[in-house]
């Protein structure tokens, strides 16, 4: 069956840097858009970031828009998320994701990984 296997989170002062990696496997890496979504405590699942399969186009929601940046390893089946200045409104758990298309909601997705916990410190 599909994983996705995210790593690098962990705790943070405010205006640090973090990268987060999803590692896929049993999946056509290069046919899907890769994403990552976030949930805070108490909040839904929202819409972080995607790249499509060739890495050329990317979408960001607004509240991350120039501190964040999406990437992909195609031969590495791995999607990066890099987080820069990071805020305490940042802090929640990231899930990677996997979808057939560009839809921004959770109901898009078709593979979820299991989420990494990202807190940042004021």
């Amino acid at each position: 069956q599909v994983q996705l296997v995210e790593s690098g989170g962990g705790l943070v002062q405010a205006g640090g840097s973090l990268r987060l990696s999803c590692v896929a496997s049993r999946l056509t890496f290069r046919n899907y858009v890769m994403g990552w979504f976030r949930q805070a405590p108490g909040k839904e699942r929202e819409f972080v970031t995607q790249i499509g399969g060739s890495a050329y186009i990317t979408n960001y929601a607004d509240s991350v828009k120039g501190r964040f940046t999406i990437s992909r390893d195609n031969a590495r089946n791995t999607v990066y998320l890099q987080m820069n200045s990071l805020k305490p409104e940042d802090t929640a758990v990231y899930y990677c994701a996997a979808g057939a298309g560009w839809g921004t909601t959770t109901t898009a997705v078709a593979y979820w990984g299991q989420g990494t916990q990202v807190t940042v410190s004021s």
